[in-house]
């Protein structure tokens, strides 16, 4: 019988939603890798072609502004990389719910969907620039203040942009998960996120811990496969290493987004009651 693991039968630890996300993430994995892997080369399409046609990276830095080739491929990047991940975030809830999607519903939905996802990227930016123009301006007029002291003020300046963001967290995986509109997903994430900065903060913070240390050892280990498989070879120590990291994006992307879905679980219980978690289970995938 398959186990149903979004949304929980009541408020979870911070413990227990870390263990749901992971098993999340495990159960849905290489259902997701498709998906996640093509997110990440989506995303690296624009620097693709600045190595195809030759570019070093100051060169790249210099003229990509005024390539309309460069335009046109980080535009396909966003649509790409967007559509893809609303797809796995639709993915890993239709199989955490044992209610399975075909792959073109997905995409397609995942596409719809787009133009919202942008929209609430954009407002959560602007939201947060003020604190990001503050730190900027601590930064520049520091005078002789000491390292520690400049830091402890651009931290205290980026804490409301650190609390906007966390505030809105749960902004896509509503969106995703229960077919509401952008701005209704950021109000339901305001309001579901209400009283829960800490446990958030200490959530994502173990996350990112745990991350870091998979791309370190990672990257310690593929550093050595890459020197041992390319002999000397530069471009075949390039590829393996592109190839690589490739693949590490594509384990990290639906571990993110497995967390998103066990974290919106837990605050639609702890705050809205199990009816209506049991409600938002159910995608709008029309």
């Amino acid at each position: 019988m398959t186990q149903i693991l979004y949304p929980p039968s009541r408020p979870q630890s911070v413990g227990e939603v870390l263990d749901t996300g992971f098993r999340i993430f495990t159960a849905s994995l290489v259902k997701c890798l498709p998906y996640a892997a093509l997110a990440v080369v989506s995303g690296q399409l624009p620097t693709l072609y600045q190595v195809a046609i030759g570019r070093s990276l100051l060169q790249a830095a210099q003229q990509r502004y005024r390539d309309p080739v460069w335009w046109l491929l980080e535009a396909l990047a966003i649509v790409g990389t967007i559509t893809l991940s609303n797809a796995l975030l639709m993915r890993q809830h239709a199989l955490a719910t044992a209610r399975p999607t075909a792959t073109g519903a997905e995409l397609a939905r995942g596409l719809r969907l787009m133009p919202a996802v942008v929209l609430i990227g954009l407002l959560v930016v602007l939201a947060m620039v003020p604190s990001g123009m503050v730190a900027g301006l601590v930064v520049g007029l520091r005078g002789g203040a000491s390292g520690l002291v400049v830091l402890l003020v651009v931290l205290a300046a980026l804490t409301p942009a650190a609390w906007v963001l966390l505030r809105w967290s749960c902004s896509v995986p509503t969106l995703v998960i229960t077919g509401r509109g952008a701005l209704a997903s950021m109000s339901h994430s305001w309001q579901l996120t209400a009283g829960n900065f800490w446990r958030l903060s200490l959530i994502y913070t173990v996350a990112i811990i745990l991350i870091v240390v998979l791309y370190v050892l990672s990257g310690i280990v593929s550093g050595i496969v890459s020197l041992l498989i390319a002999r000397g070879d530069i471009a075949v120590f390039t590829a393996t290493a592109a190839a690589i990291v490739v693949l590490l994006g594509a384990i990290a992307t639906p571990f993110y987004s497995a967390l998103a879905v066990a974290v919106l679980g837990d605050l639609s219980v702890r705050k809205e009651g199990g009816d209506l978690a049991q409600r938002i289970a159910a995608p709008a995938m029309q």
